[in-house]
């Protein structure tokens, strides 16, 4: 059992100001396995005076200073990497191979390129008699989900500290053991006390408090729209910057020349991609009616190909759900869609064979022929497609669009002009087309109820600054 009982508030590790505590499960087992502080509000006051403190030394270090700190605190996850990929596969259930790769191969390049970016990025611009500058926000509050920790934390707290911020974490209480070992790597950095600070808890409790707090300049959330809303309306007090990375019901389109069996197989395994647990991924395949018997037939086989089992296993492919309770919302879902008439093509609701106490949800897909059915239109955050057929090319722009979500998609075409053409009538912040891989350097965020601002590369730093113009005598 691992205890953590302390917060990293000020430089420090310090005792919370509550003795009440959070359990940690392991999504394999559904054991207990770690328990951590339950902050206060009173703890959340604590960092953020600790950040604002320590907020004008840290803005004015020159920006290859702070460089240097962030990439020691790159190869600091670096060095640890194995006990963060054991870790996150523990409270996520992703496999330990996949964890290794994802949840952390890809925030410790993050570390490094925001350490890149820091030195490279021109801060200052002249415009006609006025020089255009560029300087941090302030104290941002960085709260932040599950299903991909580490990463979700690093795209707010890398570009942050090397934009120049103070930063106060809440991580997420499912999933929190790897913020630890983030803090562990950062107080051993040289970081200055107060410019990073971590606070644990529940959302209404730390969350609220550090939306609300007058002292803090920016909240970045990545999570629920529901709970976005919430940022929202609280952070709307003070009139502080709120970035939002929010729900998603993404549209993988298949048009009639595409590559057929690649397009569906891949849409499958993106849609599978971390148990389903991606707010990003495709869980709409868009099919030509005239070849639904042929999609079902590939999708059925394809999803059927994924082992499911603890993510320590041997050659498995799907790992649990992260809790019994994102388990169960899940298979509420699809015993739903059963209700609703929808056609289960493979998987269900009923417990997979042989895989413990663990979380875990057999890989499920739907033929949803109402593109309003709940399969199609709410975020299940789990194992499970909905395959909707369409009659024309406008036909699949339109049910692709018809979404209170617009975060990610997918166009498979016989020709990237092709994809690219229907691309453009996607309302929605990223598309691959016919099989494009993920850019860690391209903006991602997304429309309408998906949220507001951008995370990657340059566009992730902008997020952290303000604009000043100064004006020079003509």
């Amino acid at each position: 059992m691992i205890e953590r009982k302390q917060l990293y508030i000020g430089g420090r590790w310090v005792a919370p100001s509550s003795t009440q505590t959070l359990e940690v499960t392991d999504s394999n087992t559904g054991e207990p396995w770690a328990t951590i502080p339950s902050g206060t509000a009173a703890d959340a006051d604590a960092a953020v005076a600790a950040a604002r403190a320590a907020f004008d030394g840290w803005s004015q270090t020159p920006a290859a200073e702070r460089a240097d700190i962030v990439q020691k605190i790159a190869d600091g996850l670096k060095a640890r990497s194995e006990e963060l990929a054991r870790t996150i596969a523990t409270e996520v259930g992703m496999p330990i191979k996949l964890s290794t790769m994802v949840q952390v191969g890809g925030p410790v390049a993050a570390w490094s390129n925001y350490a890149k970016l820091a030195r490279e990025f021109q801060y200052d611009e002249k415009v006609g008699h006025s020089v255009v500058t560029r300087e941090p926000v302030g104290v941002v509050a960085a709260i932040t989900p599950w299903n991909y920790p580490l990463n979700q934390i690093t795209l707010k707290v890398a570009p942050a500290l090397a934009a120049g911020c103070t930063v106060v974490l809440k991580p997420s209480e499912v999933a929190p053991i790897n913020a630890f070992i983030l803090a562990d790597v950062i107080h051993e950095s040289g970081l200055p006390p107060g410019v990073f600070n971590l606070v644990t808890g529940l959302g209404p409790v730390v969350g609220e408090a550090l939306a609300a707090h007058p002292e803090v300049d920016m909240v970045s959330f990545t999570g629920s729209t529901r709970a976005g809303k919430r940022v929202s309306e609280v952070g709307a007090q003070t009139v502080k910057r709120i970035a939002l990375e929010l729900g998603g019901k993404s549209a993988s389109v298949v048009l009639d020349d595409a590559d057929f069996e690649k397009a569906v197989k891949s849409s499958v395994a993106n849609c599978y991609m971390n148990s389903g647990q991606t707010c990003a991924a495709w869980t709409r395949l868009l099919v030509p009616r005239s070849r639904l018997d042929e999609a079902r037939a590939i999708a059925k086989a394809a999803a059927e190909s994924f082992t499911v089992g603890s993510a320590f296993g041997e050659g498995v492919k799907l790992g649990p759900l992260v809790s019994a309770l994102q388990r169960d919302r899940v298979l509420g879902y699809i015993r739903r869609g059963i209700e609703e008439g929808s056609e289960l093509v493979t998987g269900g609701a009923d417990a997979p064979e042989g895989v413990g106490g663990g979380y875990f949800v057999k890989p499920t897909v739907f033929v949803v022929a109402d593109s309003k059915a709940t399969l199609a239109q709410e975020e299940v955050f789990g194992p499970v497609l909905a395959i909707i057929p369409y009659d024309t090319e406008a036909d699949a722009i339109r049910i692709a669009n018809d979404s209170i979500y617009g975060l990610s998609g997918a166009v498979w075409a016989g020709s990237d002009e092709r994809a690219m053409q229907v691309a453009r009538k996607l309302r929605t912040g990223q598309v691959d087309l016919n099989g494009g891989r993920w850019n860690p350097q391209a903006p991602f965020g997304g429309y309408k109820q998906s949220g507001r601002g951008r995370e990657n590369g340059v566009y992730g730093l902008e997020e952290f600054l303000e604009y000043k113009a100064m004006q020079l005598k003509a």
